[in-house]
């Protein structure tokens, strides 16, 4: 698994969060950046844990990943933005705030807690802000490993800690705690990073937990859409491929709320297209960075749109999704067909439909990522029977299962092979079945094709299996149609000539 968009939702203050949920995901974005306070979260709310707990259920319904940033300008002083900080002498509100954070964060299940430093106020001086931080982020950091939490420590400009080597100096200090990483803002880099964006990424290397998304100019700490400053993004995505950098990748447009729609399709667009020049293998719409993409699932006949040059974007995060947590299978395979479409690939007889190839696509990526075959069967015992139909087709893109799910296919084409419904019965007579299916089993789903008028052209590898056996079976067959006084299929005529040759 490589990186994932996201998009901030500092820059949807102007809707629900629900619906800039809704938008994210309709311009294919896989991950969120959530900023605690007005107007999506209050964490002080006399109710912020049932909150953060219907909205755990909620991104994990839509399979997406978050971050949870603390930025929130005027959450803790209505007067004074950002205040108190880390350095101020009284931080007592912050750290009840960061605290906060990080017990909605473990409710959320989230990748980290992005934090800052502060600007140092004019009645402390640096070496006491330092004394301050240090104390202070100790005590988060605690306070976060016992929750199970990550914290990234974000540098800002203008603050005490204002580069990554400043936040590798802290760290350091602090004994290199192991759940204290960093958070990089591209944009930050052009301002204040002496090597630039693509030093300040690789000094960060293996700590980096978080990254913010944005251009900026050199001469002014201002967020701007891509392609409105001087940042070379193109290097910024070609170093996290380079340090193998796997979390989020969060666009972070504060002051463009007015305009969020547009700009998250824009940003998209930019990041997609940048990240190919890079060198990672991304496509439009997909919510994954795809720095490692498995090859094409052939289905029966067909090259799966989810892997392939036409690969939809839906599928494309569905298999993220996935490959990250099997339990979301369920609910993806259930919308395929809404979010794919059902129209055929092609013009055959019984050809998969799109939404064949992205369920497909999905049991692919199961088996890929080590996930447990019983998923699969609950998939197909459960679903509908276009679901089951998905599962089968999914058997075919396994090139070399496992002997647990080998097992786990063969129980579900034996069942599929049982039913009258003569698209799952043509779906279980794919590459899967032709690979491993017992010969007395295969010929009987041969004959059950021709009985049910099922052409023979969707029975993969049929000439290289069909033996004398089948021959003998579909002339006895043949001849209980003539007494019976039955018209006698053409397909069987090409069983038997087999017996004849």
């Amino acid at each position: 698994m490589s990186w994932t968009w996201g998009y901030g939702t500092n820059g949807f203050t102007d809707h629900p969060l629900a619906s800039a949920l809704d938008v994210l995901q309709h311009h294919g974005y896989g991950a969120v950046a959530l900023t605690l306070g007005h107007p999506h979260l209050d964490p002080f709310a006399a109710d912020w844990r049932a909150q953060t707990e219907a909205l755990a259920a909620d991104l994990r319904h839509r399979g997406l990943r978050v971050v949870v940033e603390t930025g929130a300008r005027y959450l803790l002083d209505p007067l004074r933005k950002h205040r108190p900080t880390l350095v101020d002498r009284e931080a007592a509100p912050r750290m009840a705030f960061l605290k906060r954070a990080v017990e909605i964060a473990a409710i959320l299940d989230a990748e980290c807690v992005s934090l800052w430093s502060g600007v140092v106020p004019d009645d402390v001086s640096a070496d006491q802000a330092r004394v301050l931080l240090d104390e202070r982020l100790l005590e988060l950091t605690a306070f976060a490993a016992d929750a199970g939490v990550v914290l990234a420590l974000e540098p800002e400009p203008g603050m005490l800690i204002e580069t990554v080597a400043d936040a590798l100096a802290l760290r350091a200090r602090l004994g290199h705690p192991a759940n204290l990483g960093l958070t990089v803002d591209l944009g930050h880099c052009v301002v204040v990073e002496p090597a630039g964006v693509v030093g300040a990424l690789r000094a960060a290397g293996p700590l980096l937990r978080n990254v913010q998304a944005d251009d900026m100019r050199a001469e002014a700490h201002e967020h701007l859409p891509f392609g409105e400053g001087e940042l070379d993004l193109d290097a910024a995505l070609q170093a996290l491929r380079e340090i193998d950098y796997r979390g989020v990748v969060a666009v972070e447009l504060p002051r463009h709320a007015h305009a969020a729609p547009e700009l998250a399709g824009a940003s998209m667009t930019a990041l997609v297209a940048s990240a190919k020049r890079a060198g990672a293998e991304v496509r439009e719409g997909s919510a994954s960075g795809g720095l490692r993409t498995p090859a094409a699932p052939s289905v029966s006949g067909a090259v799966a749109p989810a892997e392939g040059p036409a690969m939809h974007p839906w599928t494309a995060r569905a298999l993220e999704q996935v490959r990250t947590d099997a339990a979301r299978a369920a609910r993806l395979f259930a919308s395929a067909g809404r979010e794919v479409g059902r129209d055929p690939l092609s013009a055959e007889p019984f050809a998969a439909t799109a939404d064949d190839a992205a369920r497909a696509a999905i049991i692919a990526a199961l088996a890929d990522s080590g996930a447990d075959p019983a998923v699969a069967v609950a998939l197909y015992r459960r679903g509908d029977d276009a679901e089951r139909r998905g599962v089968l087709r999914g058997l075919d893109a396994l090139a070399a299962p496992t002997p647990a799910w080998r097992e786990a296919g063969l129980e579900l084409v034996v069942d599929a092979l049982r039913a009258n419904d003569t698209r799952l019965v043509a779906a279980a007579l794919g590459r899967f079945a032709a690979d491993h299916l017992d010969d007395h089993a295969w010929r009987h789903g041969v004959l059950k094709c021709v009985f049910l008028g099922i052409p023979l052209s969707v029975v993969s590898a049929l000439d290289a299996r069909a033996d004398e056996e089948l021959a003998a079976m579909a002339e006895r067959f043949a001849a209980e149609r003539r007494a019976a006084g039955r018209p006698v299929p053409a397909d069987l005529s090409l069983l038997r000539a087999r017996e004849r040759a």
